[in-house]
């Protein structure tokens, strides 16, 4: 599998980490969440991201998780690996590891006790040291999680001094016009090299990311099928068939950017689609209640309807209603 470049483009997905419902590591659905996210037609899959669970698994876990993806996945598409860490040694290792076994790349963001753009550069300096000067690296941005605030200054240069920094994983909200600052300052000649810009934020801005310059999505929608095909038809040129599609999926996308809450939606809608056996999380983690779960059932429901009005491929809710 090539490395990770400045080229990536279309729909990475964030991968769930499966668990049985005693907790630990579900291996067959960790199989079939993989099979799932081909069938989909993704262009990569992030792993041990946010929605991944990263923190909850130990060292070991963590590795052989990164094994069974890789085993599973082969070089059918790029994966990169989460790989942010509160010590270097922590992430290089498990970087190494991931990118002998045929990772694309890794994903890093930044820690919450960093404050001023000096202490954020000094830090990723840091990792990119750690790492070495041949992994490739996607940044991530998500301030509302991380508490580090990337400006597209400081951000410039990061990308000019460590070459490695392939792609900006952008989750600034608002963030618009930051992806249109970054943009004109490869134009102007402010930084010297094009970085691709894969946003998240679970595709709530993506149409209008993509209309100002992004590269594509990385993210952990339960519908992966959908923002796939939605960016192949923005690409293709047909923005007004992209976002008639991307339109019928934005209720449960919004419903889905419920700060704590979303990684249980996800994770019931993917065992509603029959791809994970469990819905659980691992504690301390989120669950749905009664009303959490009808919900659900009720956007399920009008998205059905919605998307049969659509004269293009729509992916199918697979085991929605059987499962709710």
């Amino acid at each position: 599998m090539p490395l990770s470049d400045e080229t990536a483009r279309g729909f990475y997905v964030i991968s769930a980490t499966p668990f049985a419902e005693d907790g630990a590591l579900d291996w067959a659905s960790t199989d079939r969440l993989m099979d799932f996210y081909l069938e989909c037609g993704v262009d990569g899959i992030t792993i041990l991201g946010i929605m991944g669970e990263a923190p909850k698994l130990s060292p070991d876990e963590a590795a052989a998780f990164v094994a069974r993806v890789m085993k599973r996945v082969g070089a059918r598409v790029p994966v990169i690996v989460g790989v942010t860490s509160a010590g270097f040694k922590l992430g290089g290792d498990l970087a190494r590891l991931s990118m002998d076994l045929g990772a694309a790349g890794v994903m890093v963001a930044g820690l919450a006790p960093l404050r001023t753009d000096e202490h954020i550069y000094r830090y990723f300096e840091g990792v990119v040291g750690a790492l070495g000067d041949n992994i490739p690296v996607v940044l991530q941005d998500y301030p509302q999680t991380t508490n580090v605030h990337l400006s597209p200054a400081l951000l410039n240069r990061l990308f000019a001094d460590f070459p490695s920094i392939k792609a900006l994983k952008h989750e600034d909200s608002p963030g618009l016009r930051k992806i249109s600052t970054l943009r004109a300052d490869e134009v102007a000649g402010v930084r010297k090299r094009r970085i691709s810009i894969l946003v998240g934020n679970g595709g709530l801005h993506m149409m209008q990311e993509l209309a100002r310059g992004a590269d594509g999505a990385m993210t952990g929608f339960a519908f992966p099928d959908a923002l796939a095909e939605v960016l192949r038809l923005w690409f293709a040129g047909k923005r007004e068939v992209a976002e008639d599609l991307y339109d019928a999926y934005l209720p449960m996308i919004r419903h889905e950017n419920q700060l704590g809450l979303g990684l249980a939606l996800r994770k019931e809608t993917l065992y509603r689609r029959g791809v994970i056996a469990t819905s659980r999380a691992r504690a301390p983690g989120p669950s749905l209640d009664a009303d959490d779960r009808a919900e659900l059932t009720h956007l399920m429901e009008r998205l059905e309807r919605a998307t049969a009005k659509l004269g293009v491929k729509v992916p199918p809710l697979g085991m929605a209603k059987k499962r709710a």
